[in-house]
C-alpha cells in the first residue's frame, strides 16, 4: 500500500484520520527532541549533571506517559481493528507491537538510569558524570529506537488509513 500511497502524497491524499495520526506521531517526536536538547545540554557543558537530573526527568516521564497511551489505544484497539481490516498486514502488526515491547524494556531502562543519576546527585558523588552519561546512552537508545519506530508504523498504517477511507 506504501507504493499506491507514498509518503510524499500524505498531505494531499489524507484523511482525518491520518492527520492525527501524524499529529500524536509529531508530538511524540516533538518531546523525544525536547529530552535530546537537554542531553545534548549536558554533553556541551551548559548543564551539570545536578541540573541535567532536574530538567531532563518531566522530560522524559512526558515522553514516557505520551507513549505509554499511545502504545495502549494501538495494542487494544486500533491494531486488532487493522488486523481485521487487512489480515494480510499481520506480520507488519506483530513487529509493530514487537517494537512496543523493545520500546518498554528501553523506557525501563532510561528510568532506572534516571534514578541512578539522581541518586549520584542527591548523594553529592564527587563525580556524577558516569550516571549522567548511563543516563544520556539510555535515553538517547530509547529516543532513536522511538524515530525509527514511528516511521515504521507509519509507513504501514497511514497508507492503510488512506485506502479505506470509506470503510
Amino acid at each position: 500500500m506504501l507504493v499506491r500511497h507514498p509518503r510524499s502524497t500524505w498531505p494531499v491524499n489524507g484523511t482525518s484520520s491520518v492527520a492525527f495520526w501524524l499529529e500524536v506521531h509529531d508530538h511524540l517526536r516533538r518531546d523525544a527532541a525536547g529530552l535530546e536538547a537537554t542531553l545534548d545540554d549536558y554533553v556541551a557543558s551548559r548543564l551539570s549533571a545536578v541540573q541535567l537530573a532536574v530538567v531532563a526527568a518531566p522530560r522524559l516521564r512526558g515522553l514516557i506517559a505520551s507513549l505509554h497511551g499511545h502504545h495502549q489505544i494501538e495494542d487494544f484497539n486500533y491494531f486488532p481493528a487493522f488486523r481485521r481490516t487487512e489480515p494480510r498486514l499481520a506480520v507488519g502488526f506483530d513487529r509493530l507491537e514487537a517494537d512496543h515491547i523493545e520500546t518498554a524494556r528501553d523506557v525501563t531502562v532510561a528510568l532506572a538510569t534516571l534514578a541512578e543519576l539522581r541518586t549520584a546527585v542527591q548523594a553529592e558523588q564527587k563525580h556524577p558524570q558516569l550516571a549522567a552519561q548511563r543516563f544520556i546512552a539510555a535515553s538517547s537508545d530509547l529516543c532513536r529506537h522511538l524515530r525509527r519506530h514511528l516511521t515504521d508504523e507509519e509507513s504501514l498504517v497511514v497508507p492503510l488509513l488512506i485506502e479505506h477511507r470509506d470503510a
